[in-house]
């Protein structure tokens, strides 16, 4: 049997309190100090800094890199037309990039750490730190491949609204989604993760420095996937199984890439059925998992 429970298991309000405290404990020892006038993490700083001093980069330029510039912000060719690399690294630019204009929209509708009155508003605003850093590490996979020149482009004045508008719904409507969207990076990361060897296999060390700026990622976005269910009810529940199917459709249909590189439906199987069992030991030996998500060993087994 398996040591983990599904993600969609039941919990009480007592179980969901006593795990925020548990989670920001968590946090604080994962990441460190917060720097909040810098959108940073004292550890996740420093992580960036030794991927950074390792300077590693592409043995060989890409083949075409204007082809990059060209499709990145918005895809202009025929994504068949292009290499699977350069298709890989526009799509990694894309999603990040929606990740990016998300935290930069509602980053100053959140309540600064002094003005947090309880342990949620503290580790909402902690958690945008933490997910600016994965943004400079997507930055830095984008330098391993000698691509110098990326901007961060807003997504336009609609969806800008958008996200200044989501926190100010209340948890109960806004949890749910929420909920769903770390769901849906965290099975992206795994995805992404068995591309690799396919893709960068004339890449050795480009393809292991990319994989573990991604496991840096997913250590912390199983972590919060765990945290954003820790908001959510009975109802909440059934809402986002519900929310599943059509958010990531009408998700990566808006980014062309996917439709070469992605297996959508596995995904969102995946998605409806996830439970800790899938993650690799060393991901969740350093990642958070609920309490109520984890078996307690059997008095047989503990007694082996």
């Amino acid at each position: 049997m398996s040591s983990y429970r599904s993600i969609f298991t039941p919990a009480t309000t007592r179980e969901r309190r006593d795990n925020f405290e548990d989670y920001w404990i968590y946090s604080q020892d994962h990441a460190g100090e917060i720097l909040e006038g810098e959108k940073n993490l004292t550890r996740k700083k420093e992580a960036l800094a030794r991927f950074q001093n390792l300077s590693i980069r592409t043995r060989k330029p890409l083949a075409d890199p204007e082809s990059f510039y060209r499709n990145y912000i918005g895809m202009v060719d025929d994504p068949r037309s292009l290499d699977r690399k350069i298709l890989l690294l526009t799509f990694l630019y894309k999603f990040a990039r929606h990740e990016w204009a998300g935290i930069s929209a509602v980053w100053d509708g959140i309540p600064t750490m002094a003005r947090s009155s309880s342990t949620t508003e503290k580790i909402s605003r902690y958690h945008l730190c933490e997910e600016f850093c994965h943004i400079r590490l997507f930055h830095e996979m984008f330098r391993t491949f000698q691509l110098n020149q990326i901007e961060w482009i807003p997504l336009g004045k609609w969806m800008g609204r958008v996200y200044r508008y989501l926190p100010k719904l209340p948890e109960s409507i806004m949890s749910p989604p929420a909920f769903v969207s770390e769901l849906m990076g965290l099975t992206l990361y795994r995805h992404l993760d068995r591309l690799l060897d396919d893709i960068l296999a004339d890449e050795p060390e480009a393809r292991d420095h990319i994989r573990s700026m991604l496991r840096e990622i997913t250590i912390d976005e199983l972590a919060h996937t765990g945290q954003r269910r820790n908001f959510i009810g009975p109802i909440g529940i059934g809402v986002s199984r519900r929310m599943i199917v059509p958010m990531f459709r009408m998700f990566y249909r808006d980014l062309p890439e996917s439709e070469y590189l992605l297996d959508v439906d596995k995904m969102i199987e995946e998605a409806a059925a996830f439970d800790y069992s899938t993650m690799t030991p060393e991901v969740i030996a350093s990642s958070w998992v609920p309490s109520y998500c984890r078996r307690e060993p059997s008095a047989s087994v503990s007694a082996s």
